[in-house]
């Protein structure tokens, strides 16, 4: 199954990606994310329990919605996990054929009254549904927040009604999708887990916390990076030997896994000779970047704090 068709629309709408699982390039994703291997651990067996669980035991029991809700701050790889495990759990049970369809929320909303609701039934009752029929399928919700907000904290001033429509369509539909595809999992992630409604979350079988990386994680993450470009740049791996590398991940806690690797990039550019032939980036470079990078994410904060 392709990946992404050419021609966008032959996917139903608010499905931007379907994908024949399983695929190593999603497993190679699940393998870039650092992050503490119970966490990963879990959340695969959780993911397997689903598949192995829902559709032998009845949910007056278990009464599971076959959820997994994925939160934490920017850049720390939720979506890459939930990519990752949708591999992973799809390798787990060898020689089944499952697919992953990634939902773009963006597109489901509209101004117009009721069509934001009549979209989001629309793609669960059936582009989901129909999909899950023809086997096991894993649903990516990424920034679920969109499709399930808090509809204790709206505004008045934003066409409510609708927004609570769309509301009530996901916490429908999930439930229907309960009772009726047990062969279905959802990974939805938010980087706002205050903006999702209280009876959305009531409905995850499993949350979890994707915390930004510590001190053990970041230096990971920064030999993981370098190990990378070493392959193309054979001379960047004396840095990981360099007694500043330590501190340069030191430096790196508080920044995200992904800022951690956009600061690498930055090292390669601290001079046009670097950047011409990175291989001449020196680890006192890498130092620096650590540094512009932490005070340049403090000074966002204060800029947050003060609008």
């Amino acid at each position: 199954m392709r990946s992404a068709p050419a021609n966008d629309s032959e996917l139903p709408k608010g499905i931007s990606a379907i994908r024949a699982l399983p695929d190593s390039e999603l497993g190679n994703l699940w393998d870039s994310i650092i992050v503490d291997k119970s966490m990963k651990d879990r959340l695969l067996a959780q993911g397997v329990l689903n598949f192995t669980l829902r559709n032998r035991v009845k949910r007056t029991v278990t009464p599971l919605h076959g959820v997994i809700l994925l939160v934490g701050p920017p850049g720390t790889g939720k979506t890459s996990l939930a990519r990752g495990l949708a591999h992973r759990i799809a390798e787990s049970f060898n020689g089944s054929k499952f697919r992953l369809l990634e939902v773009e929320p963006h597109t489901l909303t509209s101004s117009a009254m009721g069509k934001t609701q009549r979209a989001v039934t629309d793609l669960f009752s059936q582009s989901i549904a129909e999909a899950t029929g023809q086997g096991p399928t894993i649903v990516l919700l990424d920034e679920v927040e969109t499709l399930a907000v808090d509809r204790a904290k709206l505004s008045m001033d934003a066409n409510p009604v609708d927004i609570h429509r769309a509301t009530d369509a996901v916490l429908v539909q999930l439930d229907a999708l309960a009772d009726t595809h047990p062969n279905l999992l959802f990974l939805a992630t938010s980087n706002f887990p205050q903006a999702i409604d209280s009876a959305f979350t009531s409905r995850c079988d499993y949350i979890v916390h994707v915390p930004l990386p510590d001190a053990r994680a970041c230096q990971a993450i920064l030999r993981d990076c370098v190990g990378g470009l070493a392959k193309v740049f054979p001379q960047l791996a004396q840095l990981a030997l360099s007694p500043l590398f330590a501190k340069c991940a030191k430096e790196c806690v508080g920044l995200d896994g992904r800022a951690i690797r956009k600061m690498v990039v930055n090292a390669l550019a601290s001079s046009l000779e670097t950047a011409m032939d990175p291989a001449r980036t020196t680890a006192a470079d890498l130092l620096e970047a650590a540094k512009a990078a932490k005070a340049a994410k403090a000074m966002t904060r204060c800029e947050e704090v003060q609008s």
